[in-house]
């Protein structure tokens, strides 16, 4: 069964909470980060990218780097814009995007669920870019990101929180430059706290990985290094009820067509694929549908049940998927391109860009067609995660993003 904990968050002084909260440190690089953070003193950006307080250019994984993380983190605590909470707490993280509402319970959750598999996972992870939040980890002393995590719904634990918001007043709520409208509660009530980690105990299996299989990967790893520190046995977690969950499409565009005519491509599409012009921009509305944008034209692609790669044999949790189809029938049978990971004629754009970014990137000529996806589902993650198996890369883009600077832990 899951184990959590809660614990003594760094967090903002209320009225500074909204200037220090920033975005994901993987969702921007190093010059969208200074031009968000530029006139913020108070920005986390200055923690989990501090390049942007160093001479442009500067190679970010240097020794240098983290150590000006470390600077700007003790600065902020010195001056007060960050402080510790006096006892172990559980926190209730809001998020309110478009009208639709998630509540999430911030916690630490066990390293050693992590290495047991109590924790799912469903992606692999990159030995750089889990590196490069090691030396975060390990020079400034903190877990700074949050690792979006997930569970089968337990309706005593939803009672639970529910409730504690409705009798509490939120200590952060704010609505940030993206229009997402963040609250925070604080769970300081040891009998609340007890209640929450026996039900975690008791009815809660398995949490799953959603988004930061990267964060979760280093806090692990850190964990080994320092076998000595009880704080770095756990890491920073929000994890969320299943059903309020939201997984956004996550679309393709490809740079050629493998050498092949329109003409020539279409007339292989065919073997896999009936194919419907459109007079729109299509978002598939039902799985093993696929939109495709070539030539200033959308189209409709839906899969033939019966072709070699279709998804016939529904106990496959990943040969069902629609990324697998598409990946199997059209990027690797006809254009050629083996390890999306790898291939540089390959690129991926999140669903929250709409399908004006896949008509804008092949309409450029910088990509020559682009390819629209039906959304995972939370229980085909859940499955695949499940089987032990791992989802083909950039399968799954989860909106909101949860802020940093809001809650971190200390190790």
């Amino acid at each position: 069964m899951a184990i959590i904990k809660p614990f003594k968050a760094l967090r903002p002084k209320p009225e500074l909470a909204e200037k220090v909260a920033s975005k994901p440190y993987d969702v921007l690089n190093s010059q969208e980060a200074k031009l968000e953070a530029a006139g913020n003193h108070y920005s986390f950006l200055r923690i989990t990218k501090p390049e942007i307080d160093l001479p442009d250019g500067i190679d970010v994984h240097v020794s240098e780097v983290y150590q000006k993380a470390k600077d700007n983190l003790d600065k902020f605590i010195t001056n007060g814009v960050l402080f510790n909470d006096d006892k172990d707490c559980y926190y209730v993280y809001e998020l309110t995007m478009n009208g639709r509402k998630q509540t999430g319970l911030v916690c630490v959750s066990s390293v050693d669920d992590y290495f047991n598999d109590v924790i799912k996972k469903h992606e692999f992870t990159r030995p750089e870019k889990e590196k490069d939040r090691i030396d975060h980890m390990l020079a400034t002393g903190a877990q700074t990101g949050n690792v979006f995590m997930a569970y089968r719904d337990v309706s005593a634990l939803s009672d639970l929180i529910n409730e504690w918001k409705r009798s509490h007043e939120p200590v952060y709520d704010f609505t940030d430059n993206d229009d997402v409208h963040h609250s925070i509660w604080v769970i300081n009530d040891d009998a609340v706290i007890n209640a929450i980690s026996d039900l975690f105990k008791s009815k809660v299996p398995n949490t799953y990985i959603a988004d930061g299989h990267h964060r979760a990967a280093s806090a692990a790893k850190v964990s080994e290094q320092l076998p000595e520190s009880q704080a770095a046995k756990y890491f920073l977690t929000t994890i969320f009820p299943a059903s309020e969950l939201a997984i956004l499409d996550y679309n393709r565009v490809v740079k050629d067509l493998n050498g092949l005519s329109t003409e020539e491509f279409l007339k292989k599409l065919e073997d896999n694929f009936t194919i419907e012009k459109t007079n729109e921009a299509y978002s598939p509305k039902q799985l093993h549908q696929f939109g495709m944008y070539l030539d200033k034209q959308w189209y409709l692609l839906k899969s033939k049940e019966n072709s070699p790669h279709g998804y016939r044999d529904t106990t496959d949790p990943i040969g069902v998927l629609d990324v697998t189809i598409l990946s199997n029938n059209i990027l690797d049978k006809i254009l050629g391109i083996k390890d999306q990971r790898t291939d540089k004629r390959i690129d991926f754009v999140g669903g929250i860009r709409g399908l004006g970014e896949l008509e804008k990137r092949v309409d450029s000529g910088e990509m020559s067609v682009a390819f629209s996806l039906h959304p995972v589902s939370i229980q085909q993650l859940f499955d695949i995660a499940d089987s032990g198996n791992v989802m083909p890369p950039k399968s799954t883009w989860f909106e909101p993003k949860l802020r940093d600077g809001l809650l971190t832990h200390l190790i």
